[in-house]
């Protein structure tokens, strides 16, 4: 009898989101789904496959759910792309989502959205073991890695000694994430813009020209001196074993967890920790988080229970900073515990 139940439980969500197919225009075009699917940062990926290892454990009989590490910007894509069996449930972020993506998400039907925060990561640079122990500031990797610092042409740097004195006549060569990653947004957000801000005059720029400062001070140099890894962070550690002079950018919990064979390099003197990073003093901390339709929590089966498995083992003594996250503050945590449990809706009025 119980199984019967469960089987006509199952029916029910399946039939509910081809409804929701449907009501996105899709038609319901990618079949039924009876596992839970996933998309986006490649930062966020490793803790969302320990929560759904977590998640058949408690769920006997569940099907596993699906994780794509697609990066933040192609998971948004694929996220709200629409509603319905073809799309994805849930959308892993290094960053929080965009005003753009909302409302492409809301153009294309996808007009509930659950944002949850569900840590802390920090942008950690790292080189090898052997590395010279390089020193950095926002305004030394700006100068570094723009395109075109300060507006002024081309950048002409060719070793850290041409960027700042202090620092070791070694050629640049940066490995690190690609325009797609969240992280390059953070890397943007956190390092380049404070960066070049250094300079009052692009303070001005952003003012007059929003779109001219974003080139500006977020453009980073194609000649070679940085070089897009792709979404596989364990690529760049490899790269740094094999480039001792080379530096990496990636998250925290790449670097904790190949602290064997590599170093961490502190920006503005301040070094990459789980206490940095959790208390905001380490100069690249960002949230984590994740985004959920609400419109598939009725409609595929355990979804709800995956998101209680986030919540669950969120904490300092969790099982996620058992894998590397760091634990985001109490009321952060009860926030975000809230939204869970009452599934608050986004309000895009407060993106940027």
């Amino acid at each position: 009898m119980k199984t019967f139940a469960i089987l006509a439980a199952s029916t029910a969500a399946l039939l509910s989101l081809s409804a929701c197919g449907d009501e996105a225009g899709g038609g319901g075009a990618g079949g039924a789904r009876s596992e839970i699917r996933a998309v986006g940062s490649s930062t966020v990926y490793p803790f969302a496959t320990a929560v759904a290892e977590l998640f058949v454990q408690a769920n006997p009989g569940m099907k596993s759910p699906i994780i794509e590490s697609t990066g933040t910007g192609g998971g948004m894509k694929l996220f709200c792309s629409g509603v319905g069996a073809q799309h994805p449930d849930i959308a892993n972020a290094s960053r929080r989502m965009k005003k753009a993506e909302f409302d492409q998400c809301v153009a294309n039907g996808v007009k509930d959205i659950i944002e949850i925060q569900i840590g802390v990561d920090g942008l950690a640079f790292a080189e090898s073991k052997d590395g010279p122990g390089y020193k950095l500031t926002p305004k030394i990797v700006y100068d570094a890695l723009a395109a075109n610092p300060y507006g002024k042409g081309p950048n002409k740097a060719q070793t850290w000694k041409d960027v700042d004195p202090s620092l070791p006549a070694i050629a640049i060569s940066v490995f690190g994430p690609p325009s797609t990653s969240g992280t390059r947004d953070s890397l943007a957000e956190l390092i380049l813009e404070k960066g070049c801000q250094s300079d009052p005059a692009m303070k001005a720029l952003k003012e007059k020209n929003e779109d001219e400062y974003k080139a500006t001070c977020t453009r980073v140099r194609e000649d070679g001196k940085y070089v897009d890894s792709g979404e596989n962070d364990n690529l760049i550690v490899q790269k740094l074993g094999a480039n001792p002079n080379a530096i990496g950018i990636f998250g925290y919990s790449f670097l904790e967890e190949n602290l064997d064979s590599l170093k961490d390099i502190p920006l503005n003197g301040v070094q990459a920790t789980y206490e940095t990073v959790s208390k905001g003093e380490y100069p690249g901390a960002r949230p984590l988080y994740i985004y959920v339709k609400k419109a598939h929590l009725t409609a595929i089966a355990g979804l709800q229970n995956f998101l209680n498995a986030f919540a669950a083992n969120w904490g300092p003594d969790g099982a996620l900073a058992k894998r590397g996250m760091v634990a985001a503050p109490d009321d952060v945590r009860a926030a975000n515990a809230e939204t869970v449990k009452s599934l608050t809706l986004l309000d895009g009025s407060v993106l940027k």
